[in-house]
């Protein structure tokens, strides 16, 4: 077996093009929302307006996310990551020179069609450029997501009252900008060579994603990746109205909870993709993520009390390790980045339709009941119902193989 190659070897454009890319993908949608206040001082906001931004993230992402292989098979991947990081870049500068309502939702609709194009292209890119890297790339990536999930919001405010809220939004366009310069120098080193240009255009596919409705390992992967969306979103939703009502802490206490809440994605992102590539701990992990999640569910029901709502809080945010994992999977459970464009989209497409009704489903329930003991239960049956399709995403063989096992040649 050949020993795998230092990630930067010959690989440091690739490199700093996942990483820049990451930063982007979720800094450009946890930046706005400490600001709605300040930008609301400018112009009228409707309510209306402020849950179309809440919900359109995961919607978005999701018919993106569809759209992407046809795209793809256009583009190539490095092309179409370039354009998607472009559409963030210009959505981000437009967003600060919003006028209006209308104006902030157009630029945002454009940013999440760019992320949601972005967060379908990361993990076969990964493939491509790092088969024998599996495992520290999604580290890399995944952990920069964490990181950009809860920076943005510690310096949203900072930023704004030492300037304005318009460059407190722009500025992560920088991010992204430089996100797109190490594709297009490869794209132009390679541009020469015809054998390697004809190598950085990646083409899925078409039958491949038809296929995939029709695998359970595939339909596994994606509902472990919308178990995950559906805790986070929740709990960016609700958790510090849920944490006041139910333990009586202040509102100052409970935005802190939230980005506790927040931190947890960080050291799972450190330690998922290796625990699952060097020691294929896919089930433990589930089975990790499901316990800690309703063991601190139970705890929000059961002992509301201060003193201990931040070990509940911190074993809710240990759930959402399911998102590094389902990372890790769509690049190791398919053979080839082709496959890996096609079982992206699919598995991000089902997590984030899953996950995008939840918020207002625990919303509706907990006006109708005046209480969150049926909210919280909902996402306890969810992480329940996860565990045997984490049993199954950890089954050792590629969706390829699931495919031929069945029904004959891939």
């Amino acid at each position: 077996m050949t020993a795998p190659l230092p990630v930067w070897r010959g690989r440091v454009l690739a490199v700093l093009g996942i990483v820049l890319a990451a930063a982007s993908l979720r800094s450009a949608v946890a930046s706005l929302s400490p600001l709605i206040d300040r930008i609301a001082a400018d112009f009228p906001l409707p309510s209306a307006a402020v849950g179309l931004i809440g919900t359109a993230p995961p919607v978005c992402f999701a018919v993106f996310g569809l759209l992407t292989p046809m795209l793809t098979r256009r583009l190539g991947l490095e092309r179409l990551l370039i354009v998607a990081l472009s559409a963030i870049t210009v959505g981000l500068v437009l967003r600060g020179l919003s006028t209006d309502a209308i104006t902030l939702l157009l630029a945002t609709g454009l940013i999440f069609a760019g992320v949601g194009m972005g967060n379908i292209l990361l993990p076969p890119l990964v493939k491509k450029y790092f088969p024998d890297r599996i495992g520290v790339m999604t580290t890399l990536y995944s952990t920069m997501m964490a990181v950009s999930t809860f920076l943005p919001p510690l310096v949203a405010v900072p930023v704004a009252d030492a300037a304005n809220w318009r460059l407190s939004l722009s500025l992560w366009a920088v991010f992204a900008l430089a996100g797109t310069i190490p594709w297009i120098l490869m794209l132009i080193r390679e541009r020469g060579d015809d054998a390697a240009a004809a190598a950085a255009v990646t083409v899925p596919d078409a039958r491949a994603f038809a296929r995939l409705v029709r695998l359970p390992l595939a339909w596994s992967i994606g509902i472990v990746f919308g178990t995950s969306s559906m805790i986070a979103y929740v709990s960016f939703a609700w958790l510090p109205t849920i944490v006041v009502d139910q333990a009586g802490v202040s509102a100052p206490v409970a935005g802190l909870l939230l980005s506790l809440f927040a931190f947890m994605g960080f050291p799972a992102s450190l330690l998922v993709p290796t625990l699952v590539v060097r020691f294929q701990a896919t089930r433990t992990l589930s089975l990790i993520a499901a316990a800690s999640g309703l063991v601190g569910i139970t705890g929000l029901l059961l002992a509301p009390i201060p003193a201990l709502i931040w070990l509940w809080v911190v074993l809710l945010g240990t759930a959402p390790l399911l998102f590094p994992l389902a990372l890790v999977l769509i690049s190791i459970r398919a053979r080839t980045p082709e496959t890996a464009v096609a079982l992206s989209s699919f598995v991000q497409s089902v997590g984030y339709l899953g996950a995008a009704s939840f918020p207002l489903i625990v919303g509706l329930l907990h006006d109708a009941t005046g209480s969150w003991i049926g909210p919280l239960l909902v996402m306890a049956g969810v992480l329940l119902i996860s565990v045997p399709f984490g049993m199954i995403a950890g089954r050792r063989r590629t969706v390829e193989d699931e495919w031929e096992a069945k029904h004959g040649d891939w």
